[in-house]
């Protein structure tokens, strides 16, 4: 199963960063959101794509915009990736990928030419009334914040 443009945000409920429960629909009702997979934390490429999403924080939140980041790494993890680089937006645990499939994210991987199962680095866009507006899938992580916040603010 894959969100297609046009797709409503799924009712998810996910234990995030900070302590919290996050409910997708009900929690960011309202707002326009960003919601990022990223395959694990404290990795270059998703230390990269996080510090770059922390950068311009200000300026999607004055666009009206809340970011999540989602792996299937644990709280204490995304906690400690959270402290370590200060990043000021809530991450999701997705631990039994039930988020990431109702994405579609899980993609087979190939690493030292072995195949694997995991997160393909990808971000989804929703409009205030929770309507998928826009996805980028297999993206690079440098410059990608960017991209993504010029779609938040012609919305």
């Amino acid at each position: 199963m894959s969100l297609t443009i046009g797709d409503k945000l799924p009712e998810l409920t996910l234990a995030a960063s900070g302590g919290k429960t996050i409910s997708l629909a009900k929690d960011f009702k309202g707002k326009k959101l960003v919601v990022y997979f990223y395959p694990k934390d404290n990795t270059p490429g998703c230390t990269v794509e996080g510090q770059e999403f922390t950068g311009l924080y200000a300026d999607f939140v004055k666009a009206g915009a809340d970011i999540v980041g989602v792996s299937k790494d644990s709280v204490k993890s995304h906690d400690n990736f959270c402290t370590k680089f200060g990043f000021p937006f809530t991450l999701l645990s997705d631990g039994d990928e039930a988020m990431c499939n109702a994405f579609g994210v899980i993609v087979e991987k190939s690493m030292y030419g072995k195949k694997y199962m995991g997160i393909d680095r990808c971000t989804f866009l929703f409009d205030s009334k929770g309507k998928l507006v826009k996805d980028w899938r297999k993206v690079s992580a440098k410059g990608h914040a960017a991209e993504v916040l010029e779609a938040v603010t012609a919305l």
